[in-house]
């Protein structure tokens, strides 16, 4: 159970000795082992964070990946809200202390958004609240150093942030929601490939009927869906 203004964010299946890498939105890291978190019984509240890691007060987790051996060899593929991206060797992190690294270093007014397990040859889609989605390769990004800052995935208009950053799979497809709650899914194989760095191509034409787009993921057609309005409904 959780408290009543709080809710479930992040949902993942591990194993004891996996390593929990946690990332937020100022674009730091933080590792655990998964059995620093306490197993407890279906309606425990749970263990609070910063009991465990050593986040600041305006940080929030924007991501949480486990890491397990097989995965180590891989990438981690970041986006920010400012339409950058970048990728890093998985093995880069391996050595994190629990008051956290650098993820990635942001410009003023960009947040992190997403953080993705790559492994070289991904696509990559992105999606702004503007309506605007490009898909790439990830061949298209190069591999960085962890305090780096990254590339432009899309070339962003002044009034437009990223709500959306995901691996595209041909087979799934491309859900929209907009603010005003109205929705839309298409499937990845009609985004056509796309050089990083330009506009990107209309997925959904925002109006003041729909408001902008408040969120994206990339999803398959038997996955349940879950929205919640900001009165926690």
């Amino acid at each position: 159970s959780t408290k009543e203004d709080d809710f479930v964010e992040h949902l993942m299946i591990t194993s004891t000795h996996s390593d929990v890498l946690f990332f937020t939105n100022k674009g730091r890291v933080y590792k655990l082992r998964a059995y620093e978190v306490h197993d407890a019984g279906r309606q425990a509240k749970g263990t609070n964070l910063i009991n465990l890691i050593a986040i600041e007060p305006d940080e929030k987790i924007q991501t949480v990946l486990t890491v397990t051996d097989e995965k180590k060899e891989g990438f981690l593929f970041m986006g920010t809200k400012q339409g950058i991206v970048k990728k890093t060797p998985l093995s880069e992190f391996k050595n994190l202390r629990k008051n956290g690294l650098i993820a990635i270093s942001l410009k003023d007014g960009d947040e992190l958004l997403k953080v993705k397990n790559t492994y070289g040859d991904a696509n990559i889609m992105v999606v702004t609240q503007n309506g605007y989605a490009v898909k790439f390769n990830e061949k298209d990004v190069r591999s960085m150093g962890r305090t780096a800052s990254g590339v432009k995935a899309i070339n962003l208009k002044e009034d437009d942030i990223a709500v959306c950053m995901d691996i595209a799979v041909d087979g799934e497809e491309l859900l929209v929601i907009s603010e005003n709650g109205y929705g839309k899914r298409t499937p990845i194989a009609e985004y056509k490939l796309q050089n990083r760095g330009g506009v990107g191509l209309i997925t959904y034409k925002i109006s003041e009927k729909t408001g902008k787009l408040a969120g994206a993921t990339i999803c398959k057609v038997d996955d349940e869906l879950m929205l919640i309005n900001s009165s926690g409904v």
